[in-house]
């Protein structure tokens, strides 16, 4: 999936899906009526990957161990299945981390 940038916009595509994503799944994490215990951690890790996000250059390793952790936090809820998918896929848009 190749995107372009907005003409006037200085801001990288993939930073503008990673943040469209985020604010998705915070959306609808904030709309369940019902709690689980790893709420919070979904929660702060939505918010560390907003502030990356807004920061304009998120450092892929950070993202990637957020990503992991939302996932455990709420893979098990399958309403929120498809904002999931759209998070990881916005984190993907980055590549992988350099290793060793």
């Amino acid at each position: 999936m190749r995107q372009k940038r907005v003409t006037g916009s200085a801001e990288d595509p993939r930073v503008a899906e990673l943040r469209i994503a985020v604010s998705r799944l915070r959306r609808e994490l904030a709309s369940l009526s019902y709690e689980f215990s790893d709420r919070p951690i979904a929660e702060q890790e939505l918010a560390a990957l907003d502030a990356m996000a807004r920061g304009g250059v998120p450092e892929i390793p950070h993202m990637r161990s957020s990503l992991l952790l939302i996932a455990g936090s709420v893979g098990s809820v399958s309403a929120l299945a498809a904002a999931l998918r759209d998070v990881r896929n916005a984190v993907d848009l980055f590549g992988e981390p350099p290793r060793g």
